[in-house]
């Protein structure tokens, strides 16, 4: 995130969080595993902007990899 947007202080708030968990089709705990995404937001934004509405589904990803985020912010 810092490397896209050169300084963290850019960022307002985070708006979305989609996770995406590989997994296989009896896992249910999808959003257990997103937690550590949310907590670090949380910890580097605060808990007013470093959390936003959240999505966490499991699906199988491409060559494997274990979790795909996909994150929309608001730029100051």
């Amino acid at each position: 995130i810092k490397t896209h947007f050169g300084d963290l202080n850019r960022i307002k708030r985070l708006v979305k969080t989609l996770g995406m968990v590989n997994s296989t089709p009896d896992f249910t705990q999808h959003p257990a595993v997103i937690n550590g995404f949310s907590e670090l937001m949380a910890e580097i934004f605060g808990p007013d902007n470093g959390i936003g509405v959240r999505s966490a589904v499991g699906m199988f990803l491409p060559l494997n990899i274990p979790v795909e985020i996909e994150a929309v912010f608001e730029l100051k």
